[in-house]
């Protein structure tokens, strides 16, 4: 087995989704020597998203050409990137941290971490044993696999209602399933899909289980207020219905909430000294790609002035 290389920075930024990218930007400009490591590719969540219409300068911009712009400005910088790694320890304890991939060790006295979130799972009967045979967390990734073919969308929010009108470019038919007795997403959003003679809504509504033996054929559902329950036939689920944080890694020496979100201050510093949190993995009232980038910004300012205070604290001893 071939000994792993070393790696040294300044600071080590994990995720290259929005706040990633942003947090890299700001820290080169600083003259902070920076890499970005990161288990996928870059840009994140972004790569899921068909249209984004409120981020400003860009009245309607794919996820897809916004992460390769965001990547873009990022590389005039020469910043450092591994991406595709599986990361295997980390220890953010020490004073110089420590994160082990299967292809290096990196050390840093700096970690911002910027892993983001995934999209929520029902935890229902069958959802898992049906992932990829129906079941499906991206209207953009499979939409096309339902041509004409009815399809159902839990949740009622932004994302719900999105990926929706999305999926009625090529479904027969969409029913929007929502456990409230009104949706959640922007006006105008819901708007658009009240006005698509393909979107069916079911509100009060959860889903229960879903059914199939080789694929989805139907779900079982319950209305909340009732207590009926009946069956929904559908060729394809796609739950939207929230986003769980990619925390597990840090869940030992970071504090979080009851969700797994981690624990900021105002200065997006986390339980650990030295360690920064920003985007959609914290704990936030608002998750979007312009927050993301907003707190990717802050949370490399106070890494460097963090990492100039240690380095006069240092000189004073």
């Amino acid at each position: 087995m071939n000994e792993r290389k070393e790696y040294n920075y300044d600071l080590i930024i994990l995720g290259a989704g929005p706040a990633g990218l942003s947090a890299a930007i700001y820290a080169c400009r600083s003259a902070l020597k920076t890499v970005i490591i990161d288990t996928s590719v870059t840009g994140g969540q972004l790569n899921k998203i068909l249209e984004i219409e409120n981020y400003p300068a860009f009245p309607m911009i794919s996820g897809f050409d916004l992460a390769e712009k965001f990547e873009e400005h990022a590389d005039k910088f020469n910043i450092e990137k591994f991406l595709m790694q599986k990361i295997t320890g980390i220890d953010f304890y020490s004073p110089v941290k420590r994160i082990e991939t299967e292809e290096g060790i990196f050390k840093a006295n700096s970690i911002i971490i910027a892993t983001g979130a995934q999209p929520q799972k029902l935890g229902v009967p069958g959802e898992d044993e049906l992932i990829g045979r129906g079941v499906s967390y991206c209207a953009v990734c499979d939409a096309a696999f339902f041509r004409d073919k009815v399809v159902s969308v839990a949740g009622g929010g932004n994302s719900a209602v999105e990926e929706g009108l999305y999926l009625a470019r090529f479904a027969s038919k969409v029913n929007i399933i929502h456990r409230r007795d009104a949706l959640r997403a922007d006006k105008i959003y819901q708007d658009r899909a009240k006005e698509n003679p393909k979107i069916n809504f079911i509100l009060d509504t959860v889903v229960t289980s879903v059914n199939g033996e080789n694929k989805v054929e139907s779900l079982s559902l319950k209305n909340v207020k009732t207590g009926e329950a009946f069956e929904l036939a559908t060729d394809g689920v796609f739950p939207f219905i929230g986003y769980s944080p990619n925390s597990e890694l840090f869940k030992d020496q970071l504090q979080l909430d009851e969700r797994g979100f981690i624990k900021t201050d105002s200065n997006l510093a986390t339980s650990c000294e030295g360690v920064f949190a920003a985007g959609d993995i914290r704990v936030t009232p608002l998750r979007q790609i312009i927050t993301a980038v907003a707190d990717g910004a802050v949370a490399a300012t106070k890494a460097n002035e963090y990492l100039k205070e240690r380095e006069f604290a240092e000189i004073a001893n």
